[in-house]
């Protein structure tokens, strides 16, 4: 039905420009005092909205990269004034972020493959437990059928949270005591994933930091586990990112993908920074795609990730 799918594109936008705003305003902000009264485009304005790109978290290399397009613009007159700056500048963006999300995903034959085996990653606090649920929420509501997987067994209180979810969710949830081996955990939950004819498994890691060598070999055997009942699985190992951690989040996601082979982000909190614009720094400098973007607490505070309207978002 056209007029749903168009009711469902506007109450989308209208939370991912609600999920940003503190970042536009800030953003936008800048930029009218950058612009105002200004018609040339000069080193000054330039040096301005610099600062303002740095303000927002797009980080140094980012933040050059975007002015020197915008330089190179200006020398070949397609910036005729500095009333074109805002919109030139939401290009580069988009053009950044498009960049990334043409990311290949998972060949053909590992998507189609059952169950979907998902790895949730990151460090701990960024939302990994929660955006479980909400992913498997989106499933169920396809009518698929998941199962969640507590294969964080260094916290009891982690596994305890994953319950309290499988119970309002009313999906199955594998589990075992504090301490078992995770890499079990997760052979277990795909065995019974795979006896119940379930569509996708949702595996909840504990957090890690990625500078520890062990907890990272411990990911990796999680990985030949699944792969011995799932050939190509895991097919997606999603980062979890805190937003309002800013740059920091940057150098968890370098280490995460050169040490487990992330193919994704899930970026959450972003309802809660001024910095948006780390979104652009690690889509920008790990060619890693956005999925998805955790704008809120509920089941259904997930957005899928679009480049063009991110962008835009900004502001408008």
């Amino acid at each position: 039905m056209p007029e749903l799918e168009t009711q469902a594109k506007t109450g989308w936008w209208s939370r991912l420009q609600q999920a940003v705003k503190r970042t536009h305003d800030q953003l936008s902000e800048r930029l009218d005092d950058v612009l105002r009264g200004r018609k040339e485009i000069d080193p000054q304005v330039l040096g301005e909205l610099e600062a303002a790109l740095l303000a927002a978290d797009l980080g140094v290399e980012t933040t050059n990269e975007l002015l020197a397009r915008l330089r190179e613009r200006v020398e070949r007159k397609d910036l005729a004034d500095a009333a074109a700056l805002r919109a030139a500048l939401r290009e580069e963006l988009a053009a950044l972020l498009r960049a990334a999300d043409g990311t290949p995903r998972p060949p053909e034959a590992a998507r189609a493959a059952r169950p979907y085996v998902v790895f949730l990653v990151g460090v701990n606090g960024t939302g990994k437990t929660t955006t479980i649920a909400k992913l498997a929420r989106r499933w169920q509501a396809e009518g698929r059928r998941v199962v969640l997987c507590a294969a964080d067994t260094f916290r009891a209180a982690a596994g305890e949270q994953l319950e309290i979810w499988a119970e309002r969710l009313k999906a199955e949830l594998v589990r075992q005591k504090p301490g078992a081996d995770p890499a079990a955990v997760v052979y277990d939950a795909i065995s019974a994933a795979r006896a119940r004819g379930a569509d996708a498994v949702f595996v909840d890691t504990a957090g890690r930091l990625h500078t520890k060598k062990n907890l990272m070999a411990e990911l990796e055997k999680m990985k030949r586990a699944a792969g011995k009942l799932v050939e190509g699985a895991p097919q997606e190992i999603l980062l979890v990112l805190d937003a309002t951690t800013g740059q920091n989040g940057l150098a968890q996601a370098r280490q995460f993908t050169e040490s487990v082979g992330i193919t994704g982000i899930v970026l959450t909190k972003l309802d809660g920074t001024a910095k948006g614009g780390i979104v652009v720094a690690i889509a920008r400098t790990l060619r890693l795609p956005i999925r998805y973007l955790g704008v809120g607490e509920k089941l259904d505070d997930l957005l899928d990730f679009d480049p063009e309207a991110y962008a835009a978002s900004l502001f408008e």
